[in-house]
């Protein structure tokens, strides 16, 4: 029996092989042709002039309110803040070592005096300067600078309201009731430097407070003893929290008695830096 040849085609299936290599060829070079010549790509991008200046004013707007300048007073200018006034460290570190000396400026010229900066800088910042009322009406310290004018009398900080204690600069309506709660919780101030113990008082405006008002008439307090108290009663000392004293008592149950009041220090957590005020609302 004669074997058949897989490789002999008759002439229909020559044809269709020949127009398959025939599409095959033209394919590619459709496909080289396009590749060589690429079609330009259509721009279907519109800018809308409208939307666009739209954008452009919210963020001229947000520019300008990253650049707005607050009042404030010069005396208590940060780094931060006379770079982004545009102040020199060297203007910025005779202001520095002016305050170290206790000094104010009151006055723009007086700034300008102490910090030496341009004409045309300070013509940009000084009407944003913020002085205190009594700026300007002291008596001259030096050359450039005003002091705080003398109190003619010293106020009782133990009687003080709150309504006079907002009239030191630096003290508004919150720190004022804020004081007047700490006073009220210790019983009456024993010794002038409490109030820097007066929760978000700067020691600045301590100083400017301790002007106005002192201890003038020492208040009654009743002392908690310390070797036989609770813990519920040694946590209404404002300055002991209630994690704080029931430390104390456990201490105390441990160790036994306290001798002196040097012994509280052995307590975790105990602010020893505080003890000598701390002493004066306790027994042994």
């Amino acid at each position: 029996m004669r074997k058949q040849s897989h490789f002999r085609f008759n002439k229909q299936e020559r044809s269709g092989i020949f127009f398959l290599l025939l599409i095959v060829i033209l394919l590619q070079f459709g496909y080289f042709l396009v590749k060589a010549n690429p079609a330009p790509l259509e721009n279907n991008f519109v800018l809308n002039s409208s939307e666009q200046s739209k954008l452009d004013s919210l963020k001229n707007q947000q520019f300008e309110a990253s650049q707005k300048i607050f009042p404030f007073n010069p005396n208590y200018i940060t780094d931060y803040k006379g770079y982004t006034l545009g102040l020199s460290p060297s203007e910025l570190d005779r202001l520095s070592a002016f305050r170290s000396e206790g000094n104010f400026v009151n006055t723009a010229k007086e700034f300008q005096a102490v910090t030496q900066v341009s004409d045309s800088l300070l013509h940009q910042i000084a009407p944003y300067f913020k002085f205190p009322e009594w700026a300007g009406k002291a008596k001259t310290k030096s050359k450039w600078v005003s002091e705080q004018p003398v109190v003619a009398q010293v106020k009782d900080i133990n009687k003080a309201t709150a309504e006079e204690l907002e009239a030191v600069y630096g003290i508004g309506a919150t720190l004022s009731k804020r004081i007047i709660k700490f006073r009220d919780r210790l019983g009456g101030f024993l010794v002038n430097e409490q109030l820097y113990d007066v929760y978000g008082l700067q020691p600045e405006v301590v100083e400017r407070t301790l002007k106005q008002f002192q201890i003038k008439e020492f208040p009654s307090v009743e002392k908690i003893n310390i070797n036989k108290a609770s813990s519920e009663e040694l946590s209404k000392l404002v300055y002991i929290s209630r994690t704080l004293a029931v430390k104390i008592v456990l201490h105390r149950d441990k160790n036994g008695l306290f001798t002196s009041f040097g012994d509280l220090s052995e307590v975790d957590g105990f602010p020893t830096e505080k003890l000598d005020r701390i002493a004066l609302y306790l027994s042994l």
